[in-house]
């Protein structure tokens, strides 16, 4: 091709679907981390590499691979659901968690989907479900990647407020008044909740209002069966504080709440798998969207993860998490108390699990990406997560002086040292507010 013919090239005319999705904050995140590696951040969502389990990987592994027809099982392709012999186990692992028989789930391991983390299960749901227009009730504040994943479909999402008990009630219920006032409730599909220490804010929703969000759904679903879309992604990592049981258990139809979990966080995320349990009518269209996809997740993992799970060895690993994660969540909380405790209207949340704590700053403080704050706490050589990127509402109604931090990636010192760094860079912030020196 001439260079004239290559100047004459027209640009590409790009999907509406990737105009939606553009521009995802976490791409900024990650270039800043590799443009200042000597940053010390508490944005990543990462786990700690110190608890990743390469001992009881490879163990499995040489289990898998020990047996040539088991080896080569493993190494073909897989279903677009998943091993049924690992969705046999998710089912009793399920079992566990919710402290009854398999038995007496009311589901069968039919309705058992593994995906490639959570984020897929995520992703798919907004698929099947949400045309351009249609409505999706949040928290706020609320996971951002999903925020992604329903703008990725042209999907209107309603922000409801959210206190120390998770997503206010009252509120749904009157925003979802408005939204049939307005004609609008048969574009009302969804209601996401991340149930459990959730991410960002590290709260979980109280037992009280899990019921009263199932039976809200029920009530309102007059066009159309409305669904709860349950994101337990961190219901493992507790620490402490009292269990509570799941949404989806507050479903005695069984037909209402998508569940869905992940073993990212609680084993590896390096094996990308993830699991969903679903209402028996969505299985079929949630794996026919899947299949255009990928044929089903990687199958080589999916048998890895069955043979830990069958060894004993997942349990333990889980308490090892927990332990060190612990150790890292009571870091934090002190450091926030030793660096923060002074400062005039600074505020954090005690999460009891988890990977995040919420920190609110005086109102004329913002976090944003292009704030003062963020510029000089990048300068002190310490990065966190703007609040405002968790929510969905237009940003001149989202709250502006916020930040999510992680203690996930990071040991106690490097916790107590970047918490120390973005002291310095808020109290210049407060200095400059109060007409002092910065």
């Amino acid at each position: 091709m001439t260079t004239r013919a290559a100047e004459q090239l027209l640009p590409p005319k790009l999907s509406r679907r990737w105009h939606y999705a553009r521009e995802q904050a976490i791409s900024f995140l990650m270039q800043q981390a590799v443009e200042n590696p000597d940053v010390i951040s508490l944005a990543a969502g990462l786990v700690d590499s110190e608890t990743l389990p390469v001992e009881e990987t490879r163990a499995a592994v040489e289990k898998v691979l020990a047996d040539h027809g088991s080896g080569k099982m493993a190494l073909q392709y897989g279903t677009t659901a998943g091993s049924e012999r690992l969705r046999r186990l998710l089912l009793a692992h399920f079992a566990g968690l919710e402290g009854c028989d398999p038995h007496h789930l009311g589901v069968t391991a039919s309705q058992f989907v593994v995906t490639t983390g959570s984020q897929q299960l995520l992703s798919l749901v907004c698929e099947i479900l949400l045309d351009p227009g249609d409505i999706c009730l949040v928290a706020g504040p609320t996971y951002f990647v999903f925020v992604g994943n329903l703008n990725g479909v042209g999907a209107e999402t309603v922000t409801i407020p959210c206190d120390d008990d998770g997503m206010q009630t009252d509120a749904l219920e009157a925003a979802l008044q408005q939204l049939e006032d307005e004609g609008r409730l048969d574009r009302v599909k969804l209601i996401y909740t991340v149930s459990y220490y959730d991410n960002p804010s590290g709260r979980s929703l109280s037992a009280g209002r899990r019921q009263q969000i199932v039976d809200i759904a029920h009530r309102w679903s007059k066009h159309h069966r409305l669904f709860v879309l349950e994101d337990a992604a961190y219901r493992e990592l507790r620490y402490d504080g009292e269990t509570l049981p799941s949404v989806w258990s507050c479903d005695n139809s069984r037909q209402t709440v998508i569940y869905t979990q992940t073993f990212s966080k609680s084993f590896s995320p390096g094996l990308r798998i993830g699991f969903g349990v679903l209402p028996r009518d969505l299985v079929q269209p949630l794996c026919d969207r899947k299949g255009n996809e990928d044929f089903g997740s990687a199958n080589f993992n999916q048998h890895i993860l069955a043979t830990v799970l069958e060894s004993g060895l997942y349990d333990s690993h889980v308490e090892q998490v927990c332990a060190a994660y612990r150790v890292k969540r009571d870091a934090m909380l002190a450091a926030a108390d030793r660096w923060f405790a002074d400062l005039p209207g600074v505020e954090w949340v005690h999460p009891h699990g988890g990977l995040y704590v919420w920190m609110s700053l005086p109102a004329q403080i913002q976090t944003g990406f292009e704030s003062p704050l963020f510029l000089r706490a990048v300068k002190e050589g310490v990065m966190y997560v703007p609040g405002e990127l968790c929510y969905a509402s237009p940003l001149e109604e989202r709250p502006r002086n916020e930040m999510r931090l992680s203690y996930g990636v990071q040991p106690p010192e490097g916790i107590d040292e970047g918490m120390r760094r973005l002291s310095v860079a808020v109290r210049a912030m407060l200095d400059a507010a109060d007409g002092n020196d910065a």
